[in-house]
């Protein structure tokens, strides 16, 4: 699965936010990250990449949060090499079109396969300014 780029997720980010018709995929709030909900066919997804380079890597569990939001936050910005965005895959909703970042979240005990929406106006990229 190949790596996306900041530019090329920007495109998808903003391709998926263009689309206006009725899906299934976003009958419920998919803004903030959340469990995949009962009403999702994983079938109906494919992925399209990554956002990390090598899945062996153990990525930071460091957040970017700088306007003080939070991880559940419909607000929280989506930067690419920070947690948990650096553990994503890109998904792409078969009927639609929309896309959707995805990661699989491991507890102590379980793992719980975890989605949001990929939304442009919270796509950033810390690095670009440093």
């Amino acid at each position: 699965m190949p790596k996306i780029a900041f530019e090329p997720l920007m495109r998808l980010a903003q391709a998926s936010a263009s689309v206006t018709t009725p899906c299934s995929c976003n009958k419920e709030s998919l803004a903030a990250w959340r469990a995949l909900p009962l009403s999702l066919e994983l079938e109906r997804f494919e992925e399209v990449g990554t956002l990390f380079d090598d899945p062996y890597d153990e990525p930071t569990f460091a957040e970017f949060h700088p306007a003080g939001t939070r991880y559940d936050s419909e607000a929280a910005p989506i930067a690419p090499a920070f947690y948990p965005y650096n553990r994503c895959a890109v998904a792409r909703c078969l009927d639609c079109g929309r896309h959707y970042l995805r990661y699989n979240e491991a507890g102590g005990y379980f793992t719980e396969l975890r989605i949001r929406a990929l939304q442009p106006e919270l796509v950033i990229d810390p690095q670009a300014g440093a």
